[in-house]
């Protein structure tokens, strides 16, 4: 071995390259040899001497520079970029000469005028994830550089960069832009209203930037699914496109109320897609949540997510929406406010129903074409009568039956009125084949309605396809784990009374009653199910409970079309009810 001792230094690097170079030398080797000269004898080269730059070596469409000062090595890096944007102002976007950079503090070893080291290879690997156009910093230089340099800073996480043996923080560097006369904020719509940003690509990998924006173009297209909901599209969003952005801001430049953001990191063969849900107009955030997954299908992995956070997004937006009409002064509803008001109402609790019916015909009053009213309508009205607390069973009937076929007039492609109108004509005696037809449009329209797969789920038990029902409820549950879990746990319950799979069906409609202890149905269901067991102390106990709350113990049971599941609960029904007689 030589005894030789080797020269170290620290040193601020600075690393660059021309995006889609191989693309502009395919094109026209000669005009693009020539321009890139021409921004290195005008631009880059008078800007790394003015900072006390070294040009180690070049590299075709590379360049490696040695810097005394990382706070040189920054300011030269934004000097550059910004020089080039201008520079490439009036030139074709496929034709731009860009610049990628990578800046890092670190330790190098020179040899005979190269230099060498890991502070070089992490120079190389931040400029390999910077955007074109764009300059990546190590923590490093970033501590260095802090309030010392004209140019604002993006923290992006931790990185795991290639041959770099430990995942390194990065920043971006954000540059700034001249200054315009601020926009007028846009109107809100009359509904609500979102935004999805691009999703930030964190895995370190320039090629799954395809992946970020494709998951982003599957939410979107979910989301647009959703009728009542003003989505905007993916040209005006994408727009924001590696900006550090303010989500109020990004709320007044395209006139939404809501914001949805989030990022993708992958490692291996495994993805990490996180997203959250702001308003912007507070800056509160109302919903976040990460999925895992596999590359191995990567399509497959980007309709789950989207299908996911659109059925989550759902019931989240639809709640955020009555809270804030909850709170405006009762002087000031209108048809929207009152149907809001009374949506809240329905699932507060079964008791509340008459409330909720008294509000959604205010709102028809207002406006009696109201599709979502009129279908909400019709629903209350069935609810009172299957509950056993109508007043006038018969006029509540022919109101739902009149309100339901008056909101599918205007229902247009509304899944909501669909699925809703469907399900109150179904169980006042409309075909049943015909309202599971009109579910199953619904749901084409949107597949990600979850409670649309409830709904469909009710008919189908309806019908006599038990097995069906859970099928659809689990999928109503997968899509909107945290909506109405009562409701969804009573339907599984009870198509497992009716496949005859009573000890599945017992812990299940014990907590659905849990869950919604004004739902008669949860009761008279469970009563029916104990007698079938022969556990007639505990179906006693269950039908007294159920007449503390309705005086109707066994109700029409004619919405169940299959004669042997009807005799099947009616039968168990008697012998718990005649138990405590």
């Amino acid at each position: 071995m030589s005894g030789e001792r080797l020269e170290r230094r620290l040193a601020a690097i600075l690393a660059a390259d021309v995006a889609g170079y191989s693309r502009l030398m395919g094109a026209d080797e000669e005009d693009t040899l020539a321009r890139l000269k021409a921004h290195r004898a005008a631009l880059v080269d008078p800007k790394v001497a003015e900072h006390r730059g070294r040009i180690v070596k070049t590299t075709g469409d590379g360049i490696l520079i040695e810097f005394p000062s990382v706070i040189e090595a920054v300011a030269c890096a934004v000097a550059v970029q910004r020089g080039m944007a201008e520079r490439n102002a009036g030139t074709l976007e496929e034709e731009r000469i860009t610049f990628r950079i990578g800046v890092n503090l670190g330790d190098i070893i020179v040899e005979n005028g190269d230099i060498h080291g890991d502070g070089v290879n992490i120079a190389a690997r931040l400029e390999g994830i910077a955007e074109p156009g764009g300059v990546c910093i190590s923590e490093d230089a970033f501590r260095q550089v802090r309030g010392k340099v004209d140019a604002e800073f993006a923290d992006i996480g931790e990185q795991s960069l290639k041959n770099i043996a430990r995942p390194l923080r990065v920043y971006r560097v954000v540059l700034q832009k001249p200054a315009e006369a601020p926009a007028l904020p846009l109107p809100l719509p009359d509904k609500p209203s979102i935004a999805v940003l691009p999703f930030a690509n964190m895995s370190g990998d320039p090629e799954q930037e395809y992946f970020a924006d494709g998951m982003v173009e599957e939410i979107i297209t979910a989301l647009s699914r959703i009728r009542w909901l003003f989505v905007i599209a993916r040209n005006s969003s994408f727009t924001y496109k590696g900006q550090a952005v303010d989500v109020k801001q990004v709320g007044r430049e395209l006139g939404v109320r809501y914001v949805l953001e989030g990022s993708v990191r992958k490692a291996g063969g495994r993805v990490r897609i996180t997203a959250q849900l702001i308003d912007a107009q507070s800056g509160a955030h109302l919903w976040a949540d990460r999925f895992d997954g596999s590359l191995e299908d990567i399509f497959e992995l980007q309709d789950n997510v989207a299908s996911s956070v659109a059925g989550v997004i759902e019931p989240t937006l639809q709640a955020a929406e009555t809270a804030r009409s909850a709170n405006r002064p009762t002087n000031d509803l209108t048809a929207y406010d009152l149907y809001l008001r009374a949506y809240a109402t329905v699932w507060s609790s079964a008791r509340q129903i008459p409330e909720a019916l008294h509000l959604m015909e205010q709102a028809i009053t207002r406006d009696p074409r109201y599709g979502p009213a009129l279908a909400w309508s019709a629903f209350c009205c069935f609810r009172l009568v299957a509950d056993g607390r109508s007043k006038d069973p018969e006029g509540d009937r022919l109101k739902g039956v009149d309100f339901a076929r008056r909101a599918l007039e205007v229902a247009g492609h509304d899944p909501d009125i669909l699925v809703n109108a469907a399900h109150a004509l179904a169980y006042f005696g409309e075909d049943i084949g015909a309202m599971m037809t009109l579910v199953d449009r619904a749901l084409v329209l949107n597949p990600n309605f979850a409670g649309g797969w409830h709904i469909s789920g009710t008919l189908r038990l309806w019908a006599g396809q038990p097995d069906i029902a859970i099928e659809h409820a689990e999928a109503s549950l997968r899509l909107s784990p945290r909506a109405r879990v009562g409701s969804s746990l009573l339907l599984i319950g009870a198509a497992h009374f009716f496949g005859r799979r009573f000890d599945e069906a017992v812990p299940k409609l014990l907590l659905a009653i849990q869950e919604d202890p004004s739902d008669p149905t949860s009761y008279r269901d469970l009563a029916a199910c104990y007698a079938h067991m022969g556990r007639l102390d505990a179906a006693r106990e269950i039908v007294a409970r159920l007449r503390a709350i309705t005086s109707v113990v066994i109700p029409n049971a004619s919405p169940l079309r299959n004669a042997e599941h009807r005799e099947l609960f009616l039968s168990g029904l008697r012998v718990a009810a005649s138990e405590t007689t």
